[in-house]
């Protein structure tokens, strides 16, 4: 029987089977509302089979988001149409799960295909914030460094950004304290040089992330699965690390927690990175056998002998595609028939199915 589609109980949801539609930014939303786009875009691979279906970083707040043309959660208008998404995922038998996000440093910048490039002042950008006043590389405009009540609001802006995604149908959520965003920027040394509770020692960069997760968990459903996503290592010499990872999964464990979803880097433009096929599975592995935290693997998984054996060899308890599924939204349909696994087709494509 194929591992990769056995099922997954995370408190009182069950994903049919282990792969994940990783979150990846669409840059196609005008003041944070989702479009057409987002529900042809999220259905599709719900229709294609996945168990978990999560929406891109989405932002808490306007001045969280990378981009003018990110997705939002910050007013209740929002809420409407990202419903309608998520009736359309639950209809199709997948679960509908929502990334929130706050860019941190990283913000203000243009869409990739607008140039990816820090907006000005004078043509819409907005002042960024962060643990310290450091920009992401030299040729960027400086971060304020968030003061006591800026840290608070950020807090507040996650626990309500909670509340709206559960008034929106979703059934999963996920804290984004990854790829540089602003939870990662307290966390890491390279980016944090506060003299305050929130900067210096371990335990105190990742106070920030301790203290928004207890505010989201105060009014996310304990029945519902609460992920976090990390970057496991900086990638960077006396950044953030993997042994850092392995601590914080077994405290975060007791923060009701469920996975952690291990994706690395993205914090310091100097990383040398060693990309290739599964480059990031070691950390999701590591963690759950150090801790016995589920977790998540992301990056690089292209194929679905390569997913199967993360999941048979107890690498990791999900596997998250991003790229993959962009060129494939059907993939899990068409590994199920190569792995051998009984997995229905959607009733209206029954007749296209290969025998």
């Amino acid at each position: 029987m194929s591992q990769l589609f056995s099922p997954l109980k995370l408190r009182s949801i069950t994903l049919k089977n282990r792969i994940v539609v990783s979150p990846m930014c669409m840059y196609s939303s005008t003041d944070g509302f989702a479009t057409n786009w987002h529900l042809v875009h999220l259905g599709s691979r719900a229709v294609g089979g996945a168990g978990l279906v999560m929406t891109e970083a989405t932002a808490v707040a306007p001045e969280g988001r990378i981009t003018p043309d990110d997705l939002g959660i910050w007013k209740d208008e929002h809420i409407p149409m990202l419903k309608r998404i998520t009736g359309f995922i639950l209809e199709h038998g997948a679960v509908p799960g929502m990334q929130l996000a706050h860019a941190g440093r990283k913000a203000s910048h243009r869409s990739p295909w607008k140039g990816s490039t820090a907006i000005p002042a004078t043509e819409g950008g907005w002042q960024t914030v962060a643990p310290s006043a450091m920009p992401f590389t030299d040729a960027e405009p400086q971060p304020a460094a968030l003061t006591r009540e800026g840290i608070s609001k950020v807090i507040s802006d996650f626990q309500e950004a909670a509340k709206r995604a559960l008034e929106a149908g979703f059934q999963v959520i996920e804290i984004h304290a990854a790829h540089g965003y602003l939870i990662h920027e307290f966390m890491s040394p390279l980016s944090n040089k506060r003299t305050d509770n929130y900067g210096g020692s371990f335990e105190n960069r990742i106070r920030l992330l301790l203290e928004v997760t207890e505010s989201v968990r105060q009014v996310w459903p304990q029945e519902y699965p609460l992920l976090v996503r990390i970057s496991a290592t900086d990638w960077a010499e006396g950044g953030w690390t993997d042994e850092d990872s392995v601590a914080l999964a077994a405290i975060l464990e007791h923060k009701e927690v469920d996975l952690i979803d291990c994706s690395t880097g993205g914090n310091v433009a100097h990383a040398k990175i060693p990309v290739e096929p599964g480059y990031q599975v070691r950390f999701a592995e590591r963690i759950r056998k150090n801790t016995g935290m589920k977790t998540g693997a992301v990056g690089m998984i292209t194929t679905a002998q390569q997913a199967e054996s993360i999941i048979a060899d107890g690498k990791a308890d999900l596997v998250l595609l991003a790229r993959q599924m962009l060129r494939d939204p059907y993939f899990p349909l068409h590994a199920a028939r190569e792995l051998g696994a009984d997995m229905p087709w959607p009733p209206q494509y029954e007749r296209a199915r290969p025998r």
